[in-house]
């Protein structure tokens, strides 16, 4: 009988075990700065929606499904997965996410003020400081990755 360490010493099985072996975590790409933009955005999304749970119910449906969001763009990058669908353009993707979560989280932090309970306003701030973050990261998709390809294109 194998114990556990010596089952780990020998090369993978073929087949489903084998195909699990994709989900590793990239620690790399988590302590870069996509990983961490990706992160604070997690994190500011779920501060969000614990505020608008507190004060403004009606609203805490786009922080939640925008931290779905981005923890299913985290877990991509984060385990490289995303590379599996070559088909899919994932900086035109990411880009679009982030506009997205800029014109969903301007106008809900500012309906959400007008309430002025305090969640809420704590909800504003934090959802202002969110907007800044997901422009910082449409900027650095858009100059990194959009930029560079349209010129590949124009040359060729």
């Amino acid at each position: 009988m194998l114990s556990a360490w010596d089952r780990r010493d020998r090369p993978p099985e073929e087949g489903a075990a084998a195909g699990l072996q994709g989900f590793s975590v990239d620690k790399t790409f988590l302590s870069s700065l996509k990983g961490i933009l990706l992160e604070t955005e997690l994190a500011l999304t779920f501060i969000i929606f614990i505020c608008f749970t507190a004060s403004i119910s009606a609203y805490m449906a786009a922080a939640l499904l925008e931290f779905f969001i981005t923890l299913a763009f985290l877990f991509l990058y984060a385990t490289q997965y995303h590379q599996r669908f070559d088909r899919l353009n994932w900086p035109c993707l990411d880009f679009l996410r982030c506009v997205s979560a800029i014109i969903i989280f301007l106008v809900v932090s500012f309906a959400a003020v007008t309430s002025r309970d305090g969640a809420a306003i704590a909800a504003f701030v934090f959802g202002i400081i969110l907007v800044s973050v997901f422009a910082y990261d449409a900027f650095k998709i858009y100059r990194t990755e959009i930029v560079p390809r349209a010129t590949q294109a124009d040359q060729q």
